[in-house]
């Protein structure tokens, strides 16, 4: 994969977030308590909510519309409700975050 950087580690706070925007779709990364890192589609698959904007807790985020709750690490809607985002590659090399944008443009096909 070809990886490209999208910034630091440290401009995202702990259990936040930032909205990264690629020509094939918006991400969010988010960064949880534990300082893990985790990419997925800015969309919740419920009603399209923005998951950027959502309150990050454990390794999931609840949307902040419809307080659906995502997994970070698998993508997967959990509890009762049914959906799924995609997940983006990332890496983290001493704070420099890096996705795949090849991932993207596969998943838009």
């Amino acid at each position: 994969m070809n990886w490209h950087p999208i910034g630091d580690v440290s401009d995202i706070p702990l259990r936040g977030s930032r909205c990264v925007k690629t020509p094939h779709m918006n991400i969010a990364v988010f960064r949880t308590g534990e300082n893990e890192v985790y990419a997925i589609e800015n969309r919740c698959p419920h009603k399209g909510g923005p998951l950027s904007e959502g309150i990050v807790h454990g390794n999931a985020v609840t949307c902040p519309l419809h307080n659906w709750v995502i997994s970070l690490e698998t993508g997967k809607a959990l509890g009762a409700d049914d959906g799924a985002v995609r997940t983006i590659p990332l890496r983290n090399e001493g704070g420099t975050l890096y996705i795949a944008l090849e991932s993207l443009v596969m998943a838009a096909e």
